[in-house]
Parts: structure tokens; C-alpha cells; sequence
């Protein structure tokens, strides 16, 4: 059956292949990155794509717009857009670190909620988080600003499937491990990750469409490595 998918952060890495493998399995897709030429290079389409800060409420808002005028429903909500920053922590501005929060946290509370009057009950919201915003986990210096931020989208995903969980969505969060992405390389100069971004989008796709049957308010570790 196909569906209407939002995904954000897809210029490239996992969020650039999600969006290529929904519009090809005959989904609608809204593209949203700050660069949106590589997937409108795909010219594919059911698959929409326009410059999007997450950061910016104007921008959030045109989403809102563009759903109330071509789709009036959204099946899917994938948080995958993501603000990295490493540095040690005395050195780092509280400037920095609000765009990183800006990104990573409120900006999925704003998009999130805009879109939830076009969410029925098993409408699926995703926030694409990382091992280390998981308790208890290996940590990294440097990675404070990062690895806090990735922390409170999980525990934001777990209050909304509580708040929601009579009338839905399903709220549910992925904590990554490493993937070969421009990212883990900036976090891990000359490490290797088991995994590529088109591995983990086909899990991601499956999770979108299929986990919000046996899920709501969890956080799964999909790791193999540390980091």
C-alpha cells in the first residue's frame, strides 16, 4: 500500500538512500534538506524535494502548507537530519551547541508538531538517534553537544508515545551505531564502519513501514560495533 513519507536531512548518506528507496518502491516522498539538488538529481517521480532548515519556523511551516495542499495525510515521519559538532568541552561556544540542539532536538519538536493534525493512529513518527545518546553507553570525548542532543530525542520519543498513545501516532526512536557516513568519518578520522548508509536505510525502510505495528515509545539499538 502506498504511503505519504517524510524525511528529513536528505542530501545525503542514510537520508539521501531512504528517500530513493521509498520513491522507488511507489511511495509518495517529501525530500527535505538544506541542499536539495542530489535528490531532485534523481528526477524520480513521486519523489518532491525544496531547500528545508528545520531550524527555521518558516520553513517547517511550508511543509505544513505543502501537506494541507497535495496530501492532507502523513504516514511517515523519519527525523533522520542531524547537527554535529566536536570539540572539547571548554572550548566549545553555547552558540555552537544551540545549533547543534536546534537541529537535533527542537526543530523535530517543531516539525513533529505541525504534522500531527495530518497523523492518524498508525501513523509512524521516527527519530533517528545514535548510540551514544543511550544510557549507559560507551561514551566519546568531544561529543558533548552531539551525543546530549541524540539523549533527549530519545526520551522526547518516548513522552509523545505516552502522551499519544491513545489516539496515535506511534512515537519511536533508532539509536545508529556506525555507519560509513561523512559524519562518523568527522567523528572517527580513519575508523571503518561494518555498515554502509544503503544498508541501514534498507533496515530503516522496513522499521518505517512495519515497527510501528510491535513499537510505540522504544528506543532500539541498531548496533554491531562500538562505536
Amino acid at each position: 500500500m502506498k504511503k505519504n513519507i517524510i524525511i528529513t536531512g536528505t542530501s545525503r548518506g542514510i537520508g539521501f538512500e531512504l528517500a530513493k528507496k521509498f520513491a522507488e518502491n511507489a511511495h509518495q516522498v517529501l525530500a527535505l534538506s538544506r541542499n536539495e539538488k542530489p535528490v531532485q538529481e534523481l528526477k524520480l517521480e513521486n519523489l518532491e524535494s525544496f531547500s528545508f532548515d528545520i531550524g527555521k519556523p518558516e520553513d517547517i511551516q511550508k511543509v505544513k502548507d505543502y501537506v494541507k495542499e497535495k496530501w492532507q495525510k502523513v504516514d511517515v515521519l523519519i527525523h533522520n537530519a542531524g547537527q554535529f559538532l566536536k570539540g572539547d568541552f571548554e572550548n566549545i561556544s553555547l552558540e555552537k551547541v544551540r545549533e547543534v540542539y536546534e537541529t537535533n532536538i527542537f526543530g523535530v519538536y517543531g516539525l513533529t508538531q505541525s504534522l500531527l493534525p495530518f497523523m492518524k493512529k498508525d501513523g509512524h513518527v521516527i527519530a533517528i538517534s545514535s548510540m551514544g545518546g543511550i544510557q549507559g553507553s560507551v561514551k566519546f570525548p568531544g561529543l558533548t553537544a552531539y551525543s546530549s542532543s541524540k539523549a533527549a530525542v530519545i526520551n522526547l520519543m518516548e513522552i509523545l508515545a505516552e502522551e499519544y498513545k491513545e489516539k496515535g501516532p506511534v512515537f519511536n526512536a533508532l539509536a545508529l551505531g556506525a555507519v560509513q557516513t561523512e559524519m562518523f568519518e568527522e567523528a572517527f578520522p580513519g575508523a571503518e564502519a561494518r555498515l554502509q548508509p544503503v544498508e541501514m536505510a534498507n533496515y530503516i525502510y522496513d522499521f518505517a513501514l512495519n515497527g510501528n505495528k510491535v513499537f510505540n515509545g522504544k528506543v532500539l539499538q541498531v548496533s554491531n560495533s562500538t562505536p
